[in-house]
């Protein structure tokens, strides 16, 4: 089947089918090292907006009880490039004191944002703190940060759709595309 793609995005580098085969095999690897914990002791924090369609499609196909949170960083200074300094904008509302707690990023970059959140969360005192990250640019790493769960490894491009985005837009495409250059250039 022929996708048709917005004039903005190049090519698809993942599409739907990849992505939801990868998902599957992430929240049986999960469920598998948290099997036997109960509901209220294993906490899966979404980082918004980026990870949300992640977050929902892996949660519903863990076989292990659950809770989801949400919290909210702002690192991006402009449109292309990052300043490395993290702010909160929204907490999780759950403790995360003595949990397990596994942090579901959308993307690793410039490795930041998760060396924050890894920081935060550590001195709250989970019970265990893990990584989920759906993808991981390794030409972009500054700085080195653990990553438990990783969905994909891929080049430097601009990445929208599956959550991803552009100024806002493209998070709802069902793939992983390729932004054209010149959109972000400008």
């Amino acid at each position: 089947m022929t996708v048709q793609l917005p004039d903005s995005v190049d090519y698809v580098l993942l599409d739907e089918g990849t992505i939801q085969n990868r998902v599957q095999e992430l929240a049986t690897q999960i469920s598998r090292d948290y099997e036997g914990i109960h509901n209220e002791d294993f906490l899966l924090v979404g980082v918004l907006k980026g990870s949300f369609i992640f977050l929902a499609d892996l949660s519903r196909c863990l076989t292990v009880p659950h809770r989801v949170d949400f919290i909210a960083l702002s690192s991006y200074q402009d449109k292309a490039e990052t300043t490395g300094a993290v702010r909160l904008i929204m907490d999780t509302r759950e403790d995360v004191t003595e949990r397990h707690v596994l942090i579901v990023e959308d993307i690793l970059d410039t490795g930041y944002t998760l060396q924050y959140l890894y920081r935060l969360f550590e001195a709250r005192q989970p019970a265990s703190l893990r990584t989920a990250v759906l993808l991981s640019k390794p030409d972009r790493h500054e700085v080195a940060v653990s990553i438990d769960y990783l969905g994909f490894s891929i080049p430097d491009v601009w990445v929208v759709g599956y959550g991803l985005d552009f100024a806002d837009r493209f998070r709802t495409l069902p793939y992983i595309g390729a932004l054209k250059p010149r959109v972000y250039e400008k």
